[in-house]
């Protein structure tokens, strides 16, 4: 009796499965990051594939991929089919063999096989075959805050600043399933109907606060201040990806597509150490600082004015600190004209031991002067060997010529002579 319901469950469920399926999935929403293809049948009562198995998927079925989505077909828990393009996929490959796609004799050969080994389990399938779809669109609306202050590196190089401090920051981020096949393998596995962002937002916002303050550092050595944060959202995002790549990118096939700041702030104590400290460095102006120190002068003079019985007093008092050597307004004002009125002095250039000046004061380095055009004068009794070689003593000192009782020599003006005195400005020869 179990054989011949083995044999009829065989039979029929072969016969059943020889039509042709076609798999969707309806709009995956914000909420939805995968969910398992839908078998479509007839609502009017007009279709007869309505026997057939589940999990089983006829050669030839189609599935159609639509904008935003991705698709994978599972055999037996691998991983068979891949496709993200948009359109109509045609699934050739199936073990569960159709009369109605690739040629009649294979197939109808397939089927009797696929019969027998059905009837091995009593009549069942022996298979189980799945077709997901996958969300790739920007999953937006991530809202995240840090619950403690995070650590920040202020650095401003105009003042000489680099200290640390702690911010505080809320927004909002967005992320994209940029590889299915690893959030398949590694996050969501065999599920039955839908896997949504709400059993998986709660680690990823865990994880994306503890990769702020990395990506934070880097912000800083950028020389970006906490302050301008906001506006420099896509070096964010980028610093994010680098520190998340590991747990995010190769484990989890997630990337953070985008991450836009609210607010971002620094405890009131920081806030008034960073202005103290940048109101410090402006006073290393002197003109600030005598603008600085006149309008507290001015302030106390009012503040004695007003006040009958110690007018005297504060005026002076502030007779005594003028006295007492301190620096004035007017003094600081001074100091300040003067750094404006001399321009800083250049580098001096060295100079270079092959350079000389001519007559008209020019300084070169060739053999003429680039002003005036004069040659380059020669050392004082210095005389020309027949070797080429300029020479000062009575022997030269590449060939080892004597010098020539008529040797010729070079004035400072120019001239070329041979008595003991120039022809030109009657100088003697040295």
């Amino acid at each position: 009796m179990g054989l011949l319901k083995a044999g009829t469950g065989a039979v029929g469920g072969v016969l059943a499965d020889q039509w042709r399926e076609f798999f969707y999935c309806d709009s995956l929403d914000a909420n939805v990051l995968a969910a398992k293809g839908q078998k479509r049948i007839s609502a009017h009562g007009r279709s007869s594939n309505t026997k057939g198995e589940d999990n089983i998927i006829s050669d030839g079925s189609i599935v159609a991929v639509n904008e935003g989505q991705c698709m994978i077909i599972v055999e037996q828990g691998a991983v068979v089919e891949v496709c993200a393009e948009p359109g109509e996929f045609v699934f050739e490959s199936s073990s569960e063999p159709s009369v109605f796609a690739g040629n009649l004799g294979d197939s109808i050969r397939r089927s009797f096989e696929t019969l027998g080994r059905r009837f091995t389990f009593g009549g069942d399938t022996g298979c189980d075959q799945r077709i997901y779809f996958f969300n790739t669109k920007e999953i937006v609306g991530n809202k995240y805050g840090t619950a403690s202050p995070v650590p920040f590196r202020v650095v401003d190089r105009n003042i000489g600043l680099d200290v640390d401090i702690a911010v505080r920051c809320n927004g909002e981020y967005s992320y994209r399933l940029v590889d299915p096949l690893l959030f398949y393998k590694n996050v969501c596995g065999n599920i039955q109907d839908v896997y949504t962002r709400d059993r998986i937002d709660s680690q990823l916002k865990s994880e994306l606060l503890t990769a702020l303050q990395p990506a934070f550092a880097k912000i800083s050595e950028m020389g970006i201040r906490y302050s301008a944060v906001p506006g420099h959202t896509m070096e964010l995002s980028r610093a994010l990806n680098e520190v998340l790549s590991d747990s995010w990118a190769e484990t989890r096939g997630i990337q953070v597509a985008a991450f836009g700041v609210n607010t971002i702030s620094a405890s009131p104590e920081d806030e008034a150490m960073i202005k103290e400290l940048q109101k410090a460095a402006v006073m290393r102006d002197p003109t600030m600082a005598a603008a600085n120190l006149a309008a507290a002068q001015s302030d106390a003079m009012r503040a004695a004015a007003s006040n009958e019985g110690g007018a005297m007093a504060g005026f002076m008092g502030l007779g005594l600190a003028g006295m007492a050597g301190g620096m004035g307004a007017g003094n600081l004002f001074q100091m300040g004209a003067q750094q404006q009125a001399t321009p800083p002095a250049p580098d001096a250039a060295p100079a270079s031991p092959n350079t000389w000046a001519c007559g008209c004061g020019a300084v070169n380095v060739g053999k003429f002067c680039m002003e005036c055009g004069a040659p380059k004068p020669s050392p004082a009794g210095s005389w020309t060997c027949s070797c080429g070689s300029v020479n000062t003593g009575r022997f030269c000192p590449e060939c080892g010529s004597p010098r020539p009782e008529t040797a010729e020599w070079t004035c400072s003006c120019g001239a070329v002579n041979t008595g003991k005195f120039c022809m030109e400005c009657g100088r003697p020869h040295s």
